[in-house]
Order: structure tokens, then C-alpha cells, then sequence
């Protein structure tokens, strides 16, 4: 059997494209459109009837990705004869829309893309109707979600999986000075974990749920409560950093976001246009950073 070379790739996608990360039979996936891509390119190994291309991160449909990742095996006479600057430009060329391929490198065989250092995701609270700054407050109640604790509560546990999770830091997400939601960053998550925290947040907000109420839920893992799970479409896995590996500089400063118009007798089409108006802007802040982290080598071309 030829000789093959383990590969890390990063990517990024908007969510409404995709019927989530993982692959499933009948339905668009990330992953699925990943496999697909390299088949075309006769780069798998046409004599397995399975793949070996995993991703780092796993995220619902309508999840937006700023930066997921990935590896795969290429037979190693092939990822010789390219380079990274033909790699991601060949990849990238024959993906679906709403799917970029970022980077690509070289890892020891035993490197996992699922053992990040940390992972990074931002909801935009202000996309929940009903929603505004709280001011202060807000600091003290994205606190309580720091730590490390059982999060069963706050996630859709999967059997045999561990519920205890350690989260580093959860602070306001401002755009251009103003708070649209929050950026929470931990070791990794539990499914359903970002989202069902930006609704005991958002509740919090507009005075369904109290401070004890989160703190019990945390505290007492056992006694179990549902405070519900926030839209897909305004959560965005930000990053996933691993050891050893490049992490450009955000181009975040860059873009802003339209607030909620501001008037007494605001109605439901004017928040309808809003929305689909605000969803845009999360796609375009998304192209503009991968034109940023998706920055590839100057290789100058050799004419002899």
C-alpha cells in the first residue's frame, strides 16, 4: 500500500446551507460535501468504502462556523507533488457554496483534531426578539456560567457522555461598542450546550428566569430543568485552537451590525425584515474574516 500522510485542514461554512456538520444519508453535510470533493479529485483511496476525513467540532444545522477543522489521509506522493497554495485552490474551487476550505498542513499520525486547546463560539443575543443590553447586570450573569461544573442541564446529553465541562471565560460580544450577545470559550462542549445557555440568558433578560434559578441548574445537575435552546442561525463556533497550529489575526473590527430599530410601535414585519437583514450581516462578517484567516503563501512561480 502506498505510503500516506496524515492532514489537518481548518474550514468554515455558513449554516443555513447545511443540514449540520456530520455526515447523514440524504441530506447536505459538511462533512458529506468534504468527501464528496476529494472523490471528484480521485485524491481518497478508491479501494476503501469508507473515508477517513473527521472533523474536530460537530455543530447543528443552521450553526454558523467562523473556523472548524479537520484531517484526513492523502496518499503521500500526493501531498509532495502540491502545495498548500494548490491544495486549499483546488478544494476550494469545487465546493458547494457556503463552504470554504482555509488551510491545510502536515501532523504527526497520531495528532487528533478533537483534543483543541479551546473552543470559541459567539451568539448574537440581540437576534431573540424581546432582547436588549441589560448593562452591567449582564457581566454578573455571564459569570455564573464560568467554572468547571456538571452542564447536563444546559445541554441534550448523549448517553455515556461525560456532562462535566470546563469553561474558561464568558464575556459581552460588542460590535462597535455596542453588546450583541456573548462569546463563551471552554475546553469543549456538550451538544446543545452554547445555545441552551444563550436562552437561560436571553430569559434572564427579559425576567422569565432569576440568578437562583441558573445557579440551581448548576448546582444541582440532578434536579432536572429545560430553560429551551436558542435559534441556530445566530450562534457561531468562532474557533478552534490546537497546539502547533496558525491562528490569523480576526479582521473583526471591520464590520458592524444594524440594531433592532428603535420606536414605540414596532411590528412584527419591521422586526421580519430586521431579522433576515441581520442574518445577512452574520454571512458577510463571516466572508470578510475568511478573506483574513484564509490568506494563503506567496509561492513565486518557478520558470525554469
Amino acid at each position: 500500500m502506498e505510503p500516506r500522510v496524515r492532514l489537518a485542514f481548518t474550514i468554515g461554512y455558513i449554516g443555513r446551507y447545511f443540514h449540520g456538520s456530520q455526515i447523514q444519508p440524504d441530506v447536505e453535510t459538511v462533512q458529506g460535501e468534504l468527501i464528496r470533493v476529494f472523490r471528484k479529485l480521485k485524491w481518497l483511496d478508491p479501494n476503501e468504502t469508507s473515508h477517513n476525513l473527521v472533523l474536530s467540532s460537530r455543530t447543528d444545522a443552521g450553526v454558523n462556523v467562523r473556523r472548524n477543522g479537520g484531517t484526513v489521509k492523502l496518499a503521500k506522493s500526493l501531498w509532495e507533488s502540491l502545495n498548500k497554495r494548490k491544495m486549499v485552490r483546488a478544494i476550494d474551487d469545487q465546493l458547494c457554496e457556503g463552504l470554504v476550505f482555509l488551510d491545510v498542513k502536515e501532523v504527526a499520525e497520531d495528532w487528533n483534531p478533537r483534543l483543541a486547546i479551546h473552543r470559541i463560539y459567539r451568539y448574537r443575543l440581540e437576534g431573540i426578539q424581546g432582547w436588549s443590553d441589560p448593562g452591567e447586570q449582564f457581566l454578573e450573569w455571564l459569570k455564573l456560567f464560568v467554572g468547571t461544573y456538571d452542564a447536563r442541564n444546559f445541554a441534550r446529553l448523549e448517553e455515556g457522555k461525560n456532562p462535566i465541562r470546563k469553561i474558561y471565560s464568558c464575556t459581552p460580544w460588542e460590535v462597535n461598542g455596542r453588546v450583541v450577545g456573548f462569546e463563551i470559550i471552554g475546553e469543549a462542549f456538550l451538544w446543545n450546550q452554547v445555545r441552551r445557555t444563550a436562552m437561560a440568558l436571553h430569559r434572564l433578560t427579559i425576567g422569565e428566569l432569576t440568578q437562583e434559578e441558573i445557579k440551581d441548574a448548576i448546582q444541582c445537575p440532578e434536579t432536572s430543568v429545560d430553560f429551551g435552546v436558542a435559534p441556530p442561525e445566530w450562534l457561531v463556533l468562532w474557533d478552534v485552537v490546537w497546539p502547533d497550529f496558525n491562528h490569523d489575526e480576526s479582521a473583526d473590527s471591520s464590520f458592524t451590525f444594524t440594531e433592532l430599530p428603535q420606536t414605540d410601535h414596532i411590528e412584527r414585519t419591521m422586526i421580519s425584515r430586521w431579522e433576515k437583514g441581520a442574518s445577512l450581516e452574520m454571512e458577510s462578517m463571516l466572508y470578510h474574516e475568511w478573506s483574513i484567516i484564509g490568506k494563503l503563501p506567496y509561492i513565486p512561480h518557478d520558470s525554469q
